[in-house]
């Protein structure tokens, strides 16, 4: 099968989809996942997502 289409909407961001995670400070890294914190709007990467989600980056989430 063709992959032709894969990550055909991260090419349209803005470099790829690439910055720095506000949470981790991982430079160069996707930040593709939106996060609500105080009624402000962040991209997060995938991996503060899914710690934020287990609830083990509550610490950094609230310097934010």
């Amino acid at each position: 099968m063709s992959k032709a289409h894969r990550g055909f909407g991260v090419r349209e961001l803005l470099n790829n989809g690439r910055g720095t995670c506000p949470v981790c400070g991982r430079t160069n890294i996707k930040v593709l996942y939106e996060y609500e914190k105080d009624e402000k709007k962040f991209n997060i990467c995938k991996q503060c997502k899914v710690a934020i989600a287990r609830g083990k980056k509550s610490e950094a989430v609230a310097a934010l």
